[in-house]
């Protein structure tokens, strides 16, 4: 029973001896060890290794973060299954990260590093208090629960927007295509944490810029591929959105002389929102492991039919 962790040789190594304490009899190679393929029966990966196709006792494909777009169209071998990462400290940083971005929008903040650019001292607006400022979340997954409780106690009024039905105390909640609108119109800043699919490619565009209140901001916390990055430039010209805060970008990095780099009304950030740890990491892993062991089923298993 040997796991393959396909990381770099500083966290492979550090992951090695973390699961060595926990599953102390799950052996783990790092991806230039020698090791034959045949023998391997879980991967953790942030992208499918050129010798998938010989690991023929394969099981599981851990990814090494929440997203799993990346395999979307790889065909796993018969019987795998493919698991997110699912841990609290994954949450907790876009916790932070979303709570930064949102106060920043609140209070103006874009504006303010523009004007400290330009060597200028003057109030850009009158905030509203955040009990009149509308927050939506779209996506309510483990990471878009998690900042609408980030969020709560700031007092701004709280939406969530999903494919299904949720409820969330606290949270007035949207589904589907027919709920979207509505949400739209009540949100005054929009944060995006939904999945890349087929569905939501492209899905932050003109079309759903114009639903919004006029003067409205974003927060893209989701994957680069779902914003137009045109319809975004033309909103933000046009006023229909006042700022914009990115953290995924399509592609990474965005080529020189792009004009997010330049805009003032953008705060971009190089995917940082949440970064994966080895000490979030292996208690995840080691976890599933044992899970997987006794025939239960694994946190963050997904349906591949859907893509999350």
């Amino acid at each position: 029973m040997t796991l393959l962790a396909n990381i770099d040789t500083a966290r492979g190594t550090k992951l090695r001896d973390m699961l060595a304490g926990l599953v102390p009899e799950q052996r783990v190679v790092l991806a230039d060890d020698g090791y034959d393929p045949a023998t391997i029966r879980h991967l953790l990966t942030w992208k499918i290794p050129e010798n998938m196709a010989q690991m023929t006792a394969l099981e599981t494909v851990f990814s090494v973060g929440a997203g799993v777009d990346q395999f979307t169209g790889i065909r796993l071998p018969d019987g795998a299954r493919l698991v997110r990462l699912v841990a609290p400290g994954l949450v907790a940083m876009m916790q932070e990260y979303v709570t930064l971005a949102v106060l920043g929008l609140h209070r103006d903040l874009p504006a303010y590093i523009a004007q400290r650019q330009a060597q200028v001292w003057k109030m850009a607006s009158v905030p509203p208090p955040a009990t009149e400022r509308r927050v939506g979340v779209m996506g309510l997954g483990e990471l878009g629960k998690g900042a609408l409780a980030a969020l709560k106690p700031f007092g701004f009024p709280l939406a969530g927007w999903a494919r299904g039905p949720h409820a969330i105390d606290g949270v007035e909640c949207f589904h589907g295509a027919g709920g979207l609108h509505a949400f739209l119109a009540r949100t005054d800043i929009l944060v995006c944490l939904l999945p890349l699919t087929p569905q939501t490619e492209g899905i932050l565009n003109a079309d759903l810029f114009a639903k919004l209140p006029r003067g409205a901001a974003l927060v893209q916390t989701g994957r680069g591929r779902q914003l137009n990055q045109s319809d975004l430039s033309a909103a933000l010209e046009a006023g229909q959105i006042s700022a914009a805060v990115l953290d995924v970008t399509d592609p990474e990095p965005l080529p020189q002389g792009h004009p997010f780099w330049s805009d003032p009304r953008i705060i971009l950030t190089p995917h940082i929102a949440c970064i994966t740890q080895v000490e979030t990491l292996a208690p995840a892993i080691a976890a599933n492991l044992s899970r997987h062991a006794q025939g239960q089923p694994m946190q963050g298993e997904v349906m591949l039919e859907r893509g999350y």
